[in-house]
């Protein structure tokens, strides 16, 4: 009908679907990259920020990213 085929992965054992580990190593790396400089920020106009406010601009960031394997964005896929 519409060309889709199903692919089913063990539950809470992310490590037998690909995909969805590397999407979670590259967010994990990201984060990382952000609390290299403190888990705290301050804004330009000076208002102290933590880490998990950072999540929404880096999924923001991350699902528009072309993926290397399928060619295709996260939310295509």
């Amino acid at each position: 009908m519409i060309d889709t085929k199903p692919a089913f992965s063990t539950d809470y054992h992310p490590q037998t679907d690909g995909l969805a580990e590397r999407m979670i190593q590259t967010m994990e790396e990201i984060l990382r990259r952000f609390c290299a400089y403190g888990m705290e920020y301050n804004d330009h106009e000076g208002y102290t920020h933590y880490w998990v406010t950072l999540l929404p601009a880096v999924q923001l960031a991350y699902n528009p990213s072309q993926h290397s394997t399928t060619g295709k964005e996260p939310t295509l896929v």
